[in-house]
């Protein structure tokens, strides 16, 4: 591809979006001759575009320093306006300290922060998204904690103090000069909020929040803040329960985070819906994406090796921007699609010498994700958890506070950047084989470019067949074999399985194979297609209800023709909220229940594998295999998923 000369020259519109200094200085679209950006089409002139940065001031106060493109120290603020960035977000906890004043961590985020934020982003005209969490540490759907302030408050009291609260924040905001141009109510409240859990109790504070907002400024867009767009039909929920009650906002914000939350086919439906129902205006508050692996700052990271999550992209620079672009282009195309914001774009490891100097830092100052302080407050993850960054290699900026070329990808989306491109990531081969099988690896792998295109080439494999021998009479193992390909690293990723008599154990296939009878009616019983919940591949069968002993199902399969002899069957679950419980594997010959194994429910992501032995089989009989399930449910929804079933011989 040619080189694309960039404009220089925008609008007046344009260039005061990306940044106007007090002294009048404003910012044309960066230049990047390596950075390929494609061009989202009719993008609006005042398209939010941007990022989250709540960290900076414990950043900086633990001695981070940020550079520009030229590697010369600068404002993180001026740098982000450089590229493309035209609003900040924010986050506000009401009393993040202990009853000695040590900070939880997570950047000591209380209103005193913001200020100071917001100052520094108006001296480059960045606008300010205001997230009040109504909590003195992190809100999120997994927790919504009362603010120490408001414990034992009746919700009458609640609400005025939620009001008094807002509205000072905002009046402080206000005299400091920030360019409040939006506030959320809220964050990712699913069902939650400063420690109230019914929508009746929820709206009140959503309310008291709205009313100071347009008391103090009245110009600015209320938001409110949700999470997991993938869970079907919880955002037309929130959205009937917002309306029902007549809360006053405009904006309705989504996180989406691609490792977890979906398609971006699923959230522009999703966030279309809710616009064209209740005529409101649609964005996304949060969304990030990993350019390494590496964990830059020796307290690990959540996208890490091993994890399992969706990777769409790679985890380049390159695919970090591609994520960007997208997700961007998916809001834009949205009748009433306002913005995206980039989540903690700046929170990079504030040293790399060692675990110990950095958490002196993440102590001290509270750049770590949480500080051992916040104990007192949140002893049940904090308290036992705290310590780094665990997103610093999903920054924009690299451990020593150099701008990552994606960054420009900001000011790149409006014209593109047609640049040559290469091979950006070798995709993995994965291959399972039969013990009684033979290993073929393949002549080709896919290679991804970065823009996103991807190309068969050839690959040299390091394994010969000495190698190849002795994995296939390991046993049931797996192997990972290096090679080359196009320059690049290769990996094939070898699963030695026993033969397996089951049809789609996995549900990959959509369970046709699997007869699943539903005896009490549940709310949701599928097959969903979610890596995240699945033990391995990732589809698996889904079970969900809310009413109180709605929960009791069979899933079976029948097989014909197995040879004679002993068998031995497994199955795997895990869930929560199930409450007492009834759950086993099961195995039949002949319509003769002579096999279970006792199963048991616990918590998210810890599977539990019901295996049978000893299954005798004699020459044409046939075997049904499978799980009974029986859950009273806790009051939440009793819910589960079931994967990765077999049925191997034992001889």
């Amino acid at each position: 591809m040619k080189l694309k000369k960039v404009l220089v020259l925008m609008t007046i519109a344009t260039l005061l979006l990306t940044g106007c200094g007090t002294g009048g200085k404003s910012y044309g679209p960066p230049e990047s001759d390596t950075l390929y950006v494609k061009k989202v089409e009719n993008l609006p002139e005042d398209f939010i575009l941007g990022m989250d940065v709540s960290s900076v001031l414990a950043e900086e106060a633990s001695g981070v320093k940020y550079y520009n493109f030229e590697g010369e120290e600068q404002d993180l603020f001026e740098t982000l306006a450089q590229s493309g960035i035209n609003y900040i977000r924010v986050r506000v906890w009401n009393d993040p300290y202990d009853e000695n004043g040590r900070g939880y961590g997570g950047g000591n985020c209380d209103i005193g922060a913001a200020v100071q934020i917001g100052k520094r982003a108006a001296k480059y005209g960045l606008k300010l998204l205001v997230d009040f969490h109504y909590s003195d540490f992190w809100a999120d759907p997994a927790k919504q904690m009362c603010p120490k302030a408001w414990e034992g408050l009746s919700i009458e009291e609640k609400t005025e103090a939620c009001y008094s609260y807002t509205k000072d924040c905002l009046e402080q905001l206000k005299k400091a000069g920030a360019k409040v141009g939006m506030v959320q109510v809220g964050n990712e409240t699913n069902g939650a909020m400063a420690g109230e859990n019914t929508w009746f109790n929820i709206q009140y504070l959503m309310q008291a929040g709205a009313k100071a907002v347009r008391e103090v400024f009245p110009e600015a867009l209320v938001a409110v803040h949700f999470a997991n767009p993938e869970n079907s039909g919880s955002y037309e929920t929130y959205a009937s329960k917002l309306d029902y009650y007549g809360v006053d906002y405009d904006v309705f914000a989504s996180s989406y985070y691609p490792y977890w939350h979906g398609t971006l086919e699923n959230l522009s439906a999703v966030l279309s819906g809710i616009a064209e129902t209740y005529g409101k205006k649609v964005m996304v508050a949060e969304t990030s994406y990993a350019w390494t692996l590496d964990d830059l700052d020796f307290s690990g990271n959540t996208i890490g090796e091993g994890g399992l999550y969706e990777k769409p992209y790679p985890f380049t620079v390159s695919g970090q921007a591609r994520e960007v672009r997208d997700v961007i282009e998916t809001v834009a195309g949205i009748d009433g699609g306002i913005g995206v914001f980039y989540w903690e774009g700046a929170w990079v490891s504030v040293g790399t010498e060692s675990y110990e100097q950095n958490s002196a830092l993440w102590e001290t100052y509270g750049s770590g994700w949480a500080s051992s302080y916040a104990a007192a407050y949140d002893p049940q993850d904090a308290g036992k958890y705290y310590g780094g960054c665990a997103v610093d290699n999903q920054a924009m900026f690299d451990a020593q506070g150099h701008p990552l070329e994606s960054l420009k990808v900001f000011g790149l989306v409006r014209e593109g950047n047609d640049v040559p491109v290469s091979v950006d990531e070798i995709q993995d081969v994965v291959l399972s084989v039969d013990l009684n099988g033979t290993i073929e690896l393949p002549g080709e792998v896919s290679a991804i470019f970065e823009d996103g295109s991807t190309e068969n080439v050839q690959v040299t494999w390091n394994a010969d067949s000495a190698d190849l021998e002795k994995m296939s009479s390991g046993g049931p193992a797996q192997y990972i074999i290096e090679g080359e390909a196009g320059g690049m690293p290769a990996r094939c990723i070898v699963n030695m399985v026993e033969y397996n008599y089951l049809q789609d154990p996995g549900f990959e296939e959509g369970g046709a194979a699997w007869t699943v009878t539903d005896l009490a009616h549940a709310d949701q019983l599928y097959v969903e297609d979610k890596l995240t919940d699945s033990l391995s591949g990732t589809k698996h069968l889904h079970f969900w209800s809310a009413e109180e002993n709605s929960v009791e199902f069979w899933a079976l399969q029948a097989v014909e023709g197995l040879p004679a002899g002993t068998y031995r069957f497994s199955i795997s679950i895990m869930g929560g909220d199930c409450g007492e419980t009834e759950i086993y594997a099961y195995a039949e010959v002949d319509g003769v229940m002579g096999y279970s194994a006792p199963m048991q429910i616990t918590s998210y992501g810890n599977w539990d594998t019901g295996t049978i032995t000893g299954i005798e089989v004699a020459e044409g009989q046939s075997v049904t295999v499978g799980i009974y399930v029986r859950a009273q449910g806790e009051g939440n929804g009793a819910w589960g998923k079931i994967d990765d079933a077999s049925l191997n011989s034992e001889q």
